[in-house]
């Protein structure tokens, strides 16, 4: 078939401002492919200063596309972008570029052009359903950073096992070799302004289902993710709103903000709001599908399943400037809000949050010192965060919510309140006598102290902390103490309650601890 040229495709858009790709030769029977006459779709659209790319009923079989500004992806319902395979033998994605700073971030986050759909210094863009991205032929793969492997790369729970499938560097120039001609993100875009994502389902992304760095005005509304590794990736990104999407990712994050140094830069991710959406980790495409299984206990770091929503870990720019209201979480992680780069972390505020299922610490907040940074990277801050209205049911009883910054760098001035955790119980003295180890530079999860030395709250190196409203319930008895704080000034707590068993202490302290005010049943007592 010949195919129709760009000059007879602007010809036509004299009269129109939709280019549907059928004109342009597209099949969409899911196995002749199609990625030559959508790009000519694109590309007639941008040269005619902009317009609607239709993707009719069908299914689209795809390597990569390059998006232009002012040009606005439609799927209509019924029509599916389906990810080629390389391995299949009809061609490859493209190339990843290259990037001087990849050494600070792992490979997924260097680099976009090895994407099904990409942008790079955009304008005016958007991709809108109600149709269906279908990233079957992606890879999940990303090797860390370009050089050797260091100590923070990798969580503790991989322990040496350099074989992990999520984090797989033999570092060197050729270490990556074997990514290419794979595609590894559903949706890239890098330095581009006004960019909308709405009313879209994507399924099986690979690494990303949208990997936007350095965006600025970034709407995501009403989408439905349900994907093998990462769902929103936001990372350098200013003006950002994300409400009422679903999203399903039992291997990786679902909603997480970040703020590399792959731009070059530190560049701060601010102004953001979240709001309205589901977070899980049930079986992939079971989201999708309404059976919501749960076979999947573990996500390739030998953790429980994720599905979060998380800050970092990269975290080189910082965060500021943040709300999260309105959120469900179900068979996931709790939330984590991490800075262990150098980047500031402040003024955030989370409310109406309901859990269960958290396989992990229900709330984890940490300040460290990885420093995954150009030399010289000091640690930066957590402050100033409000976190209020969150209720926990079923939480993993291994792990309390942590707030912990390190001896040198506390964290400051944090406020908990209307806050209600049920967790499973069943904790031991041994455990509660543990004394947790101090790992300033590790890989930041919740696993990285170990089983908590109680159940409630674990809060270390802290100046200024509010609980306001707080209960901690456990489902049967927990000989560790609700409360633990090591090395915290200036803590107060009004209308606390906490069960610990057998006339246990509800509070439980090491090192300097300023207690300002204590209310709490029953009364406090203090360990050894």
């Amino acid at each position: 078939m010949r195919r129709p040229t760009i000059f007879l495709c602007l010809l036509s858009s004299l009269f129109a401002t939709d280019f549907n790709i059928r004109d342009q030769g597209a099949q969409g029977n899911g196995i002749t492919l199609d990625t030559a006459f959508i790009q000519q779709a694109i590309d007639a659209a941008a040269e005619a200063g902009g317009g609607t790319v239709r993707f009719p009923a069908g299914t689209y079989l795809s390597f990569s596309l390059q998006l232009r500004s002012d040009v606005h992806l439609q799927f209509d319902p019924g029509a599916t972008l389906l990810a080629a395979d390389p391995a299949d033998g009809q061609g490859r994605y493209d190339a990843p570029e290259p990037n001087p700073w990849d050494a600070y971030q792992d490979f997924g986050h260097s680099h976009w052009q090895n994407s099904l759909i990409w942008g790079i210094d955009l304008e005016n863009v958007s991709i809108t359903g109600p149709g269906k991205i279908d990233g079957k032929g992606l890879s999940r793969r990303s090797p860390g950073p370009r050089r050797p492997t260091e100590h923070g790369d990798f969580p503790l729970s991989l322990g040496d096992d350099s074989g992990a499938e999520i984090a797989v560097n033999p570092g060197g120039e050729e270490g990556n070799g074997d990514m290419d001609g794979l595609g590894t993100k559903a949706i890239a875009l890098k330095n581009c302004r006004h960019v909308t994502l709405r009313d879209l389902t994507i399924f099986r992304a690979g690494h990303f289902a949208l990997l936007a760095t350095g965006i600025d005005d970034l709407t995501l509304d009403n989408l439905k993710v349900d994907t093998n590794r990462d769902g929103f990736d936001i990372d350098s990104c200013r003006q950002v709103r994300i409400s009422n999407c679903l999203v399903n990712t039992p291997n990786d994050d679902a909603i997480v903000l970040k703020s590399s140094y792959a731009l070059g830069e530190n560049r701060v991710t601010e102004n953001v709001t979240i709001t309205n959406c589901q977070v899980s980790g049930f079986d992939l495409g079971t989201m999708l599908d309404g059976t919501f299984g749960r076979t999947q206990t573990e996500a390739p770091d030998r953790e429980g399943v994720c599905g979060r929503i998380k800050f970092g870990t990269e975290s080189n720019g910082g965060f500021r400037n943040i709300a999260i209201s309105n959120i469900t979480m179900e068979r996931c992680r709790g939330i984590a809000l991490e800075t262990v780069d150098g980047g500031f972390l402040e003024d955030v505020t989370i409310t109406n949050v309901t859990m269960r299922e958290i396989v992990n610490a229900p709330l984890f907040l940490r300040l460290g010192a990885r420093l995954r940074a150009p030399e010289g990277t000091r640690p930066g801050t957590l402050k100033r965060i409000r976190i209020s209205h969150v209720n926990v049911e079923g939480a993993d009883p291994d792990y309390a919510s942590i707030i912990a910054g390190t001896a040198h760098d506390p964290i400051e001035d944090i406020s908990l309140s209307h806050i209600h955790i049920r967790t499973r119980g069943g904790g031991t003295l041994e455990q509660a006598a543990r004394e947790l180890p101090d790992v300033d530079a590790a890989y930041p999860e919740p696993s990285m102290f170990g089983i908590t030395n109680c159940h409630g709250f674990l809060v270390r190196h802290v100046r200024g902390i509010t609980f306001h409203d707080v209960s901690v319930t456990p489902d049967q008895p927990d000989f560790r103490p609700p409360f633990h704080l090591h090395d915290v000034l200036g803590a107060r707590f009004f209308g606390v309650r906490s069960y610990p068993a057998e006339d246990l202490p509800a509070l439980s302290t090491r090192g300097d601890v300023e207690l300002r005010q204590w209310e709490c049943e029953p009364s406090l007592e203090t360990s050894p």
